[in-house]
């Protein structure tokens, strides 16, 4: 007999591992050295993704779409997607077909967090995303952070963010990463510039949800701005791609967004070119602005039935929708026009 309960460990659990090996012992050390060098923990908020567990109530979760959606809505949106391409591309039978279209109803007119579909258990995943820093300029990328043997500065594919990242509180980690989960634990939000429904969920949520799990770290580039930062791009698997995309900014993007003439143009690619010669350069002036590349972090919180999902207070800025065209069980498509003429005739 199967049961909805979990086999995961209490979610308190963390195990502490100390690895003699030259590579483990240098990544160790890194950590050790940032958090003494930077102290101030900056929550930025949270971000959503997408985890399976199978079969449902037993086992991990993994991640299946990245964790970096600004709003749970957009990991529902992707799960919709998902769920719509495999019926699409995955299957000749009409049963699963329909079982896996019917999902996908049910994600285009409500804001689920959480589907069973074909023994498979979908949730949307909610993490806090933070940054430490010192001075007001944030943790750049450690030394032992995963780069490329050859900087692709032209490409735009990157390691894939999150990628099969088992969600595993129990699993063995360094004395830092522990250190700091411990420290995460009781981190909730208490300042009056965020609603009191806010704070309320966060509080509940060191209750419901105590344990923490550190997702793989991610990177961006961020503008600073006097004493604050604001991020311009997305976030990336490795410190490479969030330099790329400095580059490709000012290479593709300004020029275009400020329609530059020609000579300045030229003179933003040449500013690119000389931060790509310095292959792993973290930081980089233009005129006046100031970009640099940060580390950040991001923390699932983990209950008895696994990782947090969205809070009553967490706010999308739209809703559910059809995202794709209409596909029948034979998966035929039917691409409809769903524009109503109101007008009235005479």
């Amino acid at each position: 007999m199967s049961s909805d309960k979990s086999d995961d460990p209490d979610p308190l659990v963390m195990r502490v591992q100390v690895d003699d090996h030259p590579v483990a012992a240098a990544v160790e050390a890194d950590a050790s050295i940032a958090r003494t060098r930077y102290t101030t923990l900056n929550v930025r908020g949270p971000v959503f993704g997408i985890a399976t567990q199978s079969p449902p109530g037993h086992g991990h979760w993994q991640v299946l779409t990245p964790i970096t959606d600004g709003f749970a809505q957009q990991a529902r949106d992707s799960l919709n997607s998902h769920l719509w391409f495999k019926a699409k591309d995955d299957t000749d039978d009409p049963l699963v077909r329909r079982e896996l279209l019917a999902a996908v109803r049910v994600l285009e007119t409500e804001p689920v967090d959480e589907l069973t579909v074909l023994d498979v258990r979908y949730r949307v995943v909610r993490a806090d995303e933070f940054v430490f820093s010192r001075d007001s300029v944030p943790e750049p990328p450690r030394p032992t952070d995963p780069e490329p043997a050859v900087p692709d500065w032209d490409g735009y594919d990157d390691t894939p963010l999150d990628r099969d990242f088992v969600i595993d509180h129990s699993a063995a980690a360094g004395l830092v990463a522990t250190t700091e989960r411990l420290a995460l634990q009781r981190l909730h939000y208490r300042g009056e510039r965020y609603p009191p429904e806010v704070r309320h969920d966060s509080e509940q949520a060191m209750a419901t949800h105590p344990g923490v799990v550190l997702l793989p770290p991610a990177y961006c580039v961020v503008e600073h701005t006097g004493d604050s930062w604001t991020p311009l791009t997305g976030l990336m698997g490795t410190p490479h791609g969030a330099r790329r995309a400095l580059t490709n900014w000012l290479i593709r993007f300004w020029p275009l967004m400020r329609d530059l003439p020609e000579a300045e143009a030229a003179r933003y690619a040449a500013l690119a070119r000389e931060f790509q010669a310095q292959v792993r350069a973290n930081s980089l002036c233009v005129d006046d602005r100031l970009y640099s590349v940060a580390r950040v972090g991001r923390m699932v919180r983990i209950g008895g039935d696994g990782p947090e999902s969205a809070r009553p207070s967490d706010v999308d800025n739209y809703g559910p929708s059809q995202i794709h065209p209409v596909m029948d069980e034979h998966g035929t498509i039917t691409h409809e026009d769903t524009h109503e003429d109101t007008s009235e005739e005479e």
